[in-house]
């Protein structure tokens, strides 16, 4: 592997997709490709599943709180580890944990045993899982490639999991239609196997600027003492709060509702046309199985389900887009004037979408969206890691987690209790209008205070 000089300049090395120069890099950013599409095929299946047996946006707003509390009360401890421990052994219980959820769901979907406080445990559980993959695997990639390449490295990986984000989405609708959620969620469990293995002898070398923790936290002292450590630096603490309120009024909250966005949206005229001249496969809904020569009835319902599909996969779509063009073209450098103008961007894009009575324009609105979130969400990580001291690196992450994954928690509420009373096209926009605010009188601080000339 490439080795890094921890005494090497921090200007950004701004040649195209810069941290894929190391091989070690490439592989990681593979296998949490892999692992994030399994994520989201889990989530896919488990949503439509939850949605179709309980039929209830306040449950939908529920299932976020229970999977995001755990990023809440637990990154900055996940940091700590990270800090203290060998970050692949860290990823590797994570996975282990991953596995074990998505064999919890499929056993459940075998015996139709489904009950509402079983979702809640196992997104739990999942969210644990999720909090010690998140610091471990920035730390790791920051000693692979160090800081030169940190902002690049940070893209690519967002862009990896974007990538798995994507296919997540196609490959768990697929399952759906094609083996039901039992068997798919059974084959899930096999997709987070390659990061695992990979990580029992890789990376073979890390090339670190960190001097290990001599213990991870174990009060609640050492806890508020981290915190008015990060609180300090002021980047840090601007990019950490940044982030919070995008997780806090929207984060991912729209995504369990979106079964009844593409309800409300309808089958497109376009969907029914494509469906009628499908060539020599379709007629008026039918079609005829090339194997068999059966003829199937094509729903409304399976129909409807290939939409949501569709609309799930937009942000995504957007989001690798934004990876794959910025990277290519070494744009937008991370600055925090930049970081607040993409959030109120993609703020302006989620109440568009929240308003919008168009599947189309709902579609592209959600492009946009997803492409200025990969923007904004890799720039403001990028300016938190760049400027933490390197011994307190995994703790800083988990500070910036706290408010970049954990306060999704809260978007439960604004988005998904709040769809429940007041529908969800309101609560969604009402909370992308408060966080555009929001996000503004943040950058007014920022601006008296200095900050927005860091970078």
């Amino acid at each position: 592997m490439t080795t890094t000089d921890p005494q090497q300049p921090t200007t950004p090395d701004t040649r195209s997709y810069a941290a894929l120069r190391y091989p070690a890099s490439r592989m990681y950013l593979g296998g949490a490709a892999l692992a994030m599409m399994a994520d989201s095929i889990e989530h896919v299946i488990s949503y439509w599943i939850i949605f179709e047996k309980f039929q209830s946006p306040s449950l939908a707003g529920f299932a976020v709180i229970a999977h995001w509390v755990p990023f809440l009360v637990g990154s900055i401890w996940a940091g700590a580890l990270a800090d203290r421990f060998d970050p692949r052994r860290i990823i590797q219980a994570g996975m282990a944990c991953f596995m074990v959820v998505s064999l919890g769901w499929g056993i459940l979907f075998a015996t139709d045993s489904l009950e509402k406080w079983h979702a809640v445990i196992l997104l739990i559980l999942h969210g644990f899982a999720g909090v010690l993959w998140a610091p471990a695997g920035q730390v790791l990639i920051h000693d692979v490639v160090g800081g030169r390449q940190l902002q690049s490295a940070i893209r690519l990986l967002a862009t990896s999991r974007t990538l798995g984000l994507l296919l997540g989405p196609a490959v768990g609708g697929a399952l759906l239609l094609i083996v039901g959620p039992t068997i798919g969620i059974f084959l899930n469990v096999l997709i987070y196997v390659p990061l695992t293995l990979w990580l029992i002898n890789n990376p073979k070398k890390v090339n670190s600027d960190r001097t290990p923790a001599a213990a991870a936290m174990r009060s609640f002292r050492d806890l508020f003492d981290t915190i008015r450590q990060i609180s300090g630096i002021p980047v840090v603490f601007a990019m950490s709060v940044l982030a919070g309120l995008a997780a806090t009024f929207v984060g991912n909250a729209f995504e369990p509702q979106m079964p009844e966005f593409a309800r409300a949206l309808g089958i497109p005229e376009f969907g029914r046309y494509l469906v009628e001249m499908f060539p020599q496969s379709l007629s008026n809904g039918v079609m005829i199985d090339p194997v068999s020569g059966k003829m199937t009835v094509l729903s409304d319902a399976t129909i409807q389900a290939l939409f949501y599909s569709l609309l799930l996969a937009a942000n995504a779509v957007g989001a690798l887009t934004a990876g794959i063009v910025l990277e290519a073209r070494s744009m937008l450098p991370a600055k925090t004037r930049t970081s607040f103008i993409l959030g109120m961007l993609w703020a302006a894009a989620i109440f568009g979408f929240a308003v919008s009575p168009y599947y189309v324009l709902s579609f592209v609105l959600l492009v946009c969206a997803g492409f200025l979130d990969l923007s904004f969400n890799s720039m403001t990580r990028t300016l938190a890691q760049l400027n933490s001291p390197p011994e307190i690196r995994g703790r800083a992450i988990g500070v910036f987690n706290v408010g970049a994954l954990g306060c999704r928690t809260f978007s439960g509420f604004t988005v998904g209790f709040g769809g429940g009373m007041i529908g969800i096209h309101f609560s969604l926009a009402l909370s992308a209008g408060i966080m555009l605010l929001a996000m503004a009188a943040l950058f007014i601080w920022a601006k008296r205070r200095g900050v927005l000339k860091a970078t």
